[in-house]
């Protein structure tokens, strides 16, 4: 499998990981879009919110609630902003799904 985030999960592309569950990990984006900028992303291959089916709704309940776990690790449980994009024209640059976990400055609405 081609999938860079399967790739870091199996540990096969080195990152700095801050959380790691048995369904979940979340670990430091490499083109931070804020002083913290965190990808919370699930161990199971999932492409996009698009082809989310029944037997994953307790998984992407898993994935904000590593955030919230990850954000009091760090310190950043007073304001912080998940993102979870969809297909190409919604942002989503990696064909698996993940959240973006943004935090470290006061974040502008609308955003995008």
């Amino acid at each position: 499998m081609e999938c860079i985030f399967c790739k870091i999960v199996e540990g096969e592309i080195p990152a700095d990981f801050v959380y790691e569950s048995e369904n979940v990990v979340a670990f430091r984006d490499i083109n931070p879009q804020a002083p913290t900028h965190i990808l919370v992303v699930p161990r199971k291959h999932i492409d996009s919110v698009e082809v989310l089916e029944d037997d994953n709704v307790c998984l992407m309940g898993e994935l904000i609630f590593a955030a919230k776990k990850v954000a009091a690790k760090l310190g950043i449980s007073s304001g912080y902003r998940l993102i979870v994009n969809n297909g190409s024209d919604g942002g989503q640059e990696i064909d698996h799904i993940h959240l973006h976990l943004l935090a470290g400055r006061k974040m502008a609405w609308p955003p995008g």
